[in-house]
């Protein structure tokens, strides 16, 4: 990750005013783990640098960088018309897993996406959860946000638990938020799964991107 991270990052905090244990208290690290991505001592992974805008209250874009360097990866101007994302890891589309932090490839979507200070980034499928919408190898492109209000009814990656990433389709109701496979055919092994208000708050549970298109390989 680029210089402009470490510095962005301390900017932002100190113009919140806020110590690096506040945001160390807020995402769940250690202070000194702050401290070492101050100092470019350290990278965080991308779950964290979500966490991190969060917390901060900023948008990827300007706690990263103008141009949005991740793992030097950036969003990539093409024509008038395209800019490329980087695709930022695998998504385990069934059992949640760890959030991957690889840069897989750079893949193009309109410029006209990103009006308005919207972020996106690619996820690679593995798993068969969400078959036959998604299929093993698929690129799906999210929208960036924590918006529960405009999550209900569509396919979304969900952090659980704070560092365990999952890719479902999500039914908010006023008891809680129900994540629910698509697989008809495996309903055994991918049965939804239910997390109340308590639940919610306290594990967390948190929307992380929404759907917006998907990229099949042949």
């Amino acid at each position: 990750m680029e210089n402009n991270f470490k510095t962005n990052l301390k900017i932002i905090r100190e113009q919140k005013n806020l110590s690096q244990q506040d945001v160390a208290d807020k995402i769940g690290v250690d202070r000194s783990t702050i401290g070492y991505w101050e100092n470019g001592k350290a990278d965080p992974t991308m779950v964290n640098v979500i966490k991190l805008a969060e917390a901060l209250d900023v948008d990827l874009v300007t706690l990263i960088g103008g141009e949005l360097n991740f793992d030097n990866a950036e969003i990539i101007p093409i024509t008038n018309d395209t800019v490329q994302i980087p695709v930022l890891g695998t998504i385990k589309a069934g059992i949640p897993i760890e959030a991957q932090e690889d840069i897989l490839e750079y893949i193009e979507i309109p410029k006209q996406w990103t009006k308005g200070g919207r972020s996106f980034y690619g996820l690679k499928i593995s798993g068969d959860s969400m078959f036959p919408k998604y299929s093993e190898k698929d690129i799906v492109i999210f929208e960036q946000t924590n918006d529960y209000s405009i999550a209900n009814n569509k396919d979304c990656a969900i952090m659980v638990n704070g560092f365990d990433a999952t890719f479902k389709n999500v039914t908010i109701n006023e008891n809680g938020i129900m994540l629910i496979p698509l697989n008809p055919n495996n309903q055994d092994n991918y049965l939804p799964t239910f997390y109340n208000k308590e639940q919610i708050e306290n594990l967390p549970v948190k929307i992380i991107g929404i759907a917006r298109e998907k990229r099949t390989r042949l």
